[in-house]
Order: C-alpha cells, then sequence, then structure tokens
C-alpha cells in the first residue's frame, strides 16, 4: 500500500508454522528445569543419608560410653547432634545426661525419664505438647564443718546424709585418739545435704590428730581454712589435697606451720664440690689390671686426690661406680666391678674418709665410657667413677 515500506509491513503467519516453534522450545524448556531441581533433590538425599550416619555414629558412641561408666538400660535419642537422653526409674538422670553430653560430637544433652506405655488416645484428641524442660536442680552444698584438736579432746563438728556416714567418721576418729585424750562428737545428720567426702574428711581428722599443738580445719561454706603446725611440708601438702577433695570448688587456706630447721651455713668448698669432683675425675683416672681389682701407683694417687677432696667437704655422699670391659663373661663382669668399688671405697676409709658417706656399687659391662672395638677403648672402660649421691 501506498505510504507503508516493506520494513513496516507485517505479514500473518501460517498457523502450522506457530505450533512447529512451539513444539521446539519445549525440550529446552525441560533440561532448564531439570538442570535446576535435580541438583537440589539430590543435596536433600545426601544430606538425609549424612545426618543418619552422624546420628547413628553418636548414638552408638553415647551407648558405649554409658557402658563403660556402668550405666545401663539408657536410652539416646538424637535430632541432629542435639541428644535426648531417656533414663529408667531409679537410674541418675544427671550422670547419665553428663555422660552423654561429653561424647565428642554432641552439641547439646537433656534427660528424661522414661514414659509410661502409649495409651490409645480418644478419637479426635491432639497429643499433648512436650512439657518445656525444666532447669536442672541445683547442686546441694556441703554444710560448714570443723575439726579441731587440744591437748586433751578431739573434737568433729559435721552435718552428714546418714547414718552409715556418721559411723564410718565417728570410727576413724576414734582410732586416733590417744591415751587421755576424749571425742567431742557432733554430728547430726540430714538427708537433704551434701556431705563431705568421707574419705578426704578420714585424712583431714589425721592430720589435726598428728598436729603439734592445737589444730583445727573449719569450713564455713566456701572457705577451709587448716591451722596448726605439721611436721614437714609434705604433710602439709596432703592436707591441702584432703581439703579441696573434701568440699570440691572451695577455697582452700591453707596456714598449717612447718617446723624450721637450722641447717649449718654451706662452707664455700661445698659449693665447689661438685665442680671439683667432676674435674678430678676428668683428668685423674681410677683403672685396673684386666680381670683384676688392681690398681696401679698411678690409679692410687687419683684415689688420695679423691680423699682429700671429699674430707674438705664433710656434708658430701658419693657414690663409686666399678666398670669393665666386654672381654669377660658377663655373669663375672658385675661381680669383678662390685670388688673394684669396695676397693676404692676402702682405700678412701683408709685415707680418713666416713664409710657411710660412699656407697659402692658394681655396673659390669653395662655402662661403657666409648666401644669396647679397640685396646685403648678396653683400657678406658675398666674404672672406677665417682660422682655425688
Amino acid at each position: 500500500m501506498p505510504g507503508f515500506s516493506d520494513e513496516s509491513r507485517s505479514d500473518p503467519v501460517p498457523a502450522a508454522a506457530t505450533s512447529t516453534r512451539l513444539v521446539r522450545r519445549r525440550p529446552g524448556l525441560v533440561w532448564l528445569l531439570a538442570v535446576l531441581i535435580i541438583p537440589v533433590l539430590l543435596t536433600a538425599v545426601l544430606l538425609a543419608v549424612r545426618t543418619g550416619r552422624t546420628e547413628d555414629d553418636l548414638r552408638n558412641r553415647s551407648q558405649a560410653a554409658l557402658e563403660s561408666r556402668g550405666i545401663t538400660g539408657v536410652q539416646v535419642q538424637f535430632s541432629g547432634r542435639d541428644a535426648t537422653v531417656v533414663v529408667p526409674a531409679g537410674a541418675d538422670a544427671d550422670e547419665a545426661r553428663d555422660v552423654v553430653a561429653a561424647v565428642d560430637g554432641v552439641r547439646a544433652a537433656k534427660a528424661r525419664g522414661q514414659s509410661d506405655p502409649a495409651k490409645p488416645m480418644p478419637t479426635g484428641a491432639t497429643a499433648p505438647a512436650d512439657p518445656t524442660p525444666t532447669e536442672p536442680p541445683a547442686t546441694v552444698a556441703v554444710a560448714p564443718f570443723s575439726l579441731s584438736r587440744t591437748d586433751n579432746s578431739l573434737s568433729v563438728q559435721a552435718v552428714v546424709r546418714d547414718q552409715a556416714t556418721k559411723d564410718t567418721i565417728i570410727a576413724e576418729a576414734q582410732s586416733l585418739l590417744d591415751e587421755g585424750t576424749t571425742l567431742d562428737e557432733k554430728i547430726t545428720i540430714d538427708p537433704a545435704v551434701a556431705p563431705p567426702n568421707p574419705t578426704a574428711l578420714a585424712g583431714l581428722l589425721r592430720v589435726v590428730s598428728t598436729a603439734s599443738g592445737d589444730a583445727a580445719v573449719k569450713y564455713d561454706g566456701a572457705t577451709v581454712t587448716l591451722t596448726g603446725q605439721v611436721a614437714d611440708q609434705a604433710i602439709k601438702a596432703a592436707a591441702a589435697r584432703s581439703a579441696a577433695t573434701a568440699v570440691p570448688g572451695a577455697v582452700v587456706a591453707n596456714q598449717l606451720r612447718v617446723p624450721q630447721i637450722d641447717r649449718p651455713p654451706v662452707t664455700e668448698a661445698c659449693q665447689t664440690f661438685q665442680s671439683r669432683l667432676t674435674e678430678l675425675m676428668r683428668q685423674s683416672r681410677i683403672g685396673f689390671l684386666s680381670g683384676t681389682s688392681l690398681m696401679n701407683q698411678q690409679s692410687r694417687t687419683s684415689v688420695v686426690r679423691a680423699a682429700k677432696l671429699l674430707k674438705s667437704c664433710d656434708s658430701a655422699r658419693v657414690e663409686i661406680g666399678g666398670h669393665t670391659d666386654n672381654l669377660g663373661d658377663p655373669a663375672t663382669s658385675q661381680p669383678l666391678s662390685q670388688q673394684r668399688a669396695d676397693t676404692v671405697k676402702a682405700e678412701l676409709v683408709r685415707l680418713g674418709v666416713s664409710a657411710d658417706r660412699i656407697t659402692a656399687r658394681g655396673y659390669g659391662q653395662t655402662r661403657p665410657l666409648v666401644p669396647n672395638t679397640t685396646s685403648a677403648g678396653r683400657i678406658a672402660n675398666r674404672r672406677v667413677e665417682i660422682k655425688t649421691s
């Protein structure tokens, strides 16, 4: 038509052509949907399989942990990494929960008792909602207690949970009484309290009973205070450990005293004794003839020097170690090495060194200085060494 160009004119498209184009587009759309949906489905399946395996693994390891602690009859259910510990009547739910919570990989654990067998629900009724989890009961605190000793009495004041615990503490206290010492016992029973650890309490009683003069152990609800004087640092340290065990988590104020022992001042000769002995052994060899405990004159001179060094520090104690090479039978080498050590000790004693400061020991072939592969090596290994003990 006049006024219209070829570019603006739109010829009708045949219906057959339109149908053909639609048919050709549908396969592309199907493939696109498949590419998008199939990975999602595969991911969901893999997650479900992996979650199931994780739950099975956690359940198996949790059951093993419970059984290793002697806890039986407990069922463990998992939702992901969160555990529900189903505990039968009479079992310690808190202990079972704590065991499962400690299993590697468990995120959280809660405990509940086993429910009654399921009953059929009335038609139209709905299942009741799970009860809101309650907080675990607060830990029962240990009641204050005190143990004290004077010259004529041993006093025990405590609150325990049952008669058996009371009887145990009284029996321990009575076994510690000296002649003329009486027991002042004020132990009451209250099932609602947590008693101090009976074994640790017995240890504290022993500390109090053996202390010098007046001694006491007192717990005020927060701090265990120990006072008195004990024989040495080892007893003081053991008392602190018993106090910490008796009341876990309490502050321990260990005020036990240890008497000071007056020691003579260390002389300069004793301060340098070790270094001088090491230098003497480096410079002066004490050797023996093969197969014998006989020293030559040079070795005797070395022993004289060792005696002079020992007499310069009366508090020094030494070990004389005898050694052999590997030429002889091991069954005879050890006695021979002992004879060599005894020979040197006897010579030191003859030269004025106290015998109680010297220990002689034979080591046989067991401690060579150098390999026994050469004549020089074997000579070096036939020796006596003097070391501080």
